[in-house]
Formats: structure tokens, C-alpha cells, sequence
């Protein structure tokens, strides 16, 4: 009956042990996958682009939205604005349609990335005839 109970007891440890590793390693990628907004894009600096919105990736976990910015010499630089998940920006009632826009020119007021040039956390957009979209508090 002893080596029963002691197998048995082997058994159920291993199983435990593999269990917190299994849940630890998910965590771990789930807490990679997700990353904070103060810990990707730094608060203090911020920017205004201006540009035309070429594409919304309406995916989770956070919408993207690229905007093709002109500079003073005619140069156009790709930028990739990051938002909300497509869960709240459909319980905010907006479509990827309405982000898109008209094709009109749009102002992005953005907190840019601690460490990836032409990426930024887009705050509001600001469409040629004045709408816009608060998408994050000031």
C-alpha cells in the first residue's frame, strides 16, 4: 500500500509542477503580448502629424492606424499610430470606416514610442472639416 501512495504522490507532484510551469509560461507570453502604454510610449513626448490615413488595421489587441505624413521638403514618412481594441472602439460606436475617413488630410495628436521610430499612441484625430475623435484622455 506504501508504494502505492508514494507513486501516486510522485505522480500528482510532477503533475502540479508541470501545471505552474504551463500557467507561468502563459502569463508570461500574454504579459508580452499586451504591453502597457506608459511602458512602450513616453508621455513627455508628443507630437502633431499631419498626413493621410492609408490604412486601419482593425485587429486586436489594439487598432493601428497608418498615416502617411508629408515633411516641408515633400519627403513622406509611414507612420504607425496605435489605439484602442476594436471591442472599445465599437462600444465608443466608431468603424473602421469612420476612422478612415474621406481621404481628406488628418492631424494626429500622439504620444510618441520610448523606442521605434514612426510609431506613436494616437490620442485624437482631427478630420479637414473639424470632426475628430478623442481616442485617449489628455
Amino acid at each position: 500500500m506504501t508504494s502505492y501512495w508514494i507513486g501516486n504522490l510522485a505522480i500528482r507532484r510532477r503533475w502540479i509542477a508541470w501545471a505552474a510551469a504551463a500557467a507561468v509560461s502563459s502569463l508570461s507570453l500574454a504579459a508580452y503580448a499586451h504591453h502597457s502604454v506608459a511602458g512602450q510610449f513616453d508621455n513627455t513626448k508628443r507630437a502633431h502629424l499631419t498626413g493621410k490615413i492609408t490604412a486601419v488595421e482593425w485587429i486586436n489587441p489594439h487598432t493601428y492606424i497608418h498615416l502617411d505624413v508629408r515633411d516641408e521638403n515633400g519627403e513622406v514618412t509611414s507612420w504607425r499610430l496605435e489605439s484602442l481594441p476594436t471591442a472599445m472602439m465599437r462600444k465608443a460606436g466608431l468603424t473602421k470606416e469612420m476612422i478612415m475617413g474621406d481621404g481628406s488630410p488628418v492631424t494626429a495628436d500622439a504620444i510618441l514610442s520610448r523606442d521605434t521610430a514612426h510609431v506613436a499612441w494616437v490620442m485624437k484625430l482631427t478630420y479637414g472639416d473639424g470632426h475628430y475623435y478623442q481616442l485617449a484622455g489628455e
